[in-house]
């Protein structure tokens, strides 16, 4: 049977970086690994981020979430009939994780793979979060055998109290301690890869359609010029909650961005495509526009 994992983690907590190296991880212990990049995104930038001659990319796009459990469910169809050994699954930053339970308990899935681990990353820098944040947060770690800890500066510790009463105000049933808890700068792999999963209830919300998605496609924006606009539109609620600002410009080379606000991170690139992408929740998209000096793709 092929193993499946599942890489959760909310917008920007840096699952791509992990993915990677966990990936490279399995590939030398003898793997063959396949990486699905499932997103209800109508573009993926996260899959150009994990190009790596060592493993295989799968991308599962979808408007909807019908539509992607559909195509979720084909494309795992699709693999069984290759020599993987491990696929691991990166789904959007916001995730139902019934999205991948429930295809794997049924035919002919529920035959050709079994669960490993499941593992859910968490910037620590996250607070103040909102109710729909919340409930993210939750869907995506009830399940998780580890959390895994990013972006922590110095030896800081992780408030897991706070994460269990976050579980509470869903009615979770789980609680986690210290020992659930990894921090991104010394995970070995060899002591999580049978780490497996949990099983948890928490009360079920939708709220998927508060989230709002933006494209800017074929725009020529320098980089300095967005880091500035960047700073002000975070912290300005008018523009809307943004949460996270991540794709491309080229400024003489392809630029990478992953922002958030709390950090604005970027790296050369010697390909890539003319996108950024805005996420969050209620945002003036025309505001946006006209602050980026950008005109609207629809």
């Amino acid at each position: 049977m092929i193993t499946i994992d599942l890489i959760t983690g909310f917008l920007g907590s840096g699952k791509t970086t992990f993915i990677k190296k966990y990936a490279s991880y399995l590939v030398s212990k003898g793997e063959k690994v396949c990486v699905i990049e499932n997103d209800f995104g109508a573009i993926n930038i996260d899959t150009m981020l994990l190009e790596n001659k060592d493993y295989d990319i799968e991308s599962v796009l979808g408007g909807d979430v019908f539509s992607l459990r559909r195509r979720f469910r084909t494309k795992l169809i699709t693999i069984m009939m290759k020599s993987y050994t491990r696929v691991i699954v990166e789904p959007s930053g916001l995730y139902d994780t019934d999205e991948f339970f429930d295809p794997l308990y049924e035919e002919p899935l529920i035959n050709n793979y079994k669960i490993g681990n499941i593992f859910s990353l968490i910037d620590i820098n996250d607070n103040n979060l909102t109710k729909e944040e919340k409930y993210f947060l939750v869907n995506e770690t009830a399940h998780a055998s580890k959390i895994i800890v990013t972006k922590r500066k110095g030896n800081e510790l992780f408030n897991v109290s706070k994460l269990n009463q976050i579980h509470k105000e869903f009615d979770s049933t789980r609680n986690f301690d210290s020992s659930d808890i990894l921090y991104s700068e010394s995970i070995d792999f060899n002591n999580i890869i049978n780490s497996g999963y949990k099983n948890a209830d928490f009360v079920k919300r939708n709220y998927f359609n508060n989230f709002d998605t933006m494209f800017i496609m074929n725009q020529n924006i320098e980089l300095d010029f967005l880091k500035d606009k960047l700073r002000l539109m975070f912290c300005d609620l008018t523009f809307g909650n943004i949460i996270r600002v991540k794709g491309f410009i080229k400024d003489k080379t392809f630029v990478e961005i992953n922002a958030t606000k709390d950090s604005f991170n970027y790296n050369l690139k010697d390909n890539g495509q003319l996108v950024i992408i805005i996420i969050g929740i209620n945002l003036n998209k025309e505001l946006i526009y006209k602050t980026l000096n950008v005109k609207s793709n629809l």
